[in-house]
């Protein structure tokens, strides 16, 4: 199996609902970086297994729509708390549709909240 990662950093404002977690629940920044990993048993004629330029477009477009917003503002976030894992899921959802014309067998999102916390979400395609 080939996997090829790529990270970006990006900031989004956030506060934790459903739940008495103190100061997360008022509204705070944090900075996040996130992976993204593909994976496939083969490569393709040129002997990649995505083209990496491409991989990148749907990346910064895919931030973009979370960088310097309030996650609980977004509709993706409606009526959600916007924990870390949260936030992986609905992350690797959005890539997985760009990624829908590909030939992956998995899609992992790792995401670190401030270097002091991280989760993962992996999912077969």
């Amino acid at each position: 199996m080939y996997s090829l990662g790529i990270r970006r950093e990006f900031s989004s404002r956030h506060y934790l609902i459903g739940g008495d977690w103190g100061p997360e629940n008022s509204e705070h920044a944090h900075r996040y970086r996130m992976e993204l990993v593909l994976e496939a048993p083969t490569l393709d004629r040129h002997g990649y297994l995505v083209d990496i330029v491409e991989v990148e477009q749907h990346l910064e477009a895919v931030v973009a729509d979370f960088a310097g917003h309030t996650l609980n503002d977004l509709a993706v976030f409606a009526g959600l708390n916007p924990s870390i894992e949260r936030l992986a899921t609905i992350l690797h959802a959005a890539f997985r549709t760009r990624f829908s014309h590909l030939r992956l067998e998995a899609l992992t999102v790792t995401l670190w909240e401030d270097d002091i916390a991280w989760t993962s979400y992996r999912a077969p395609l």
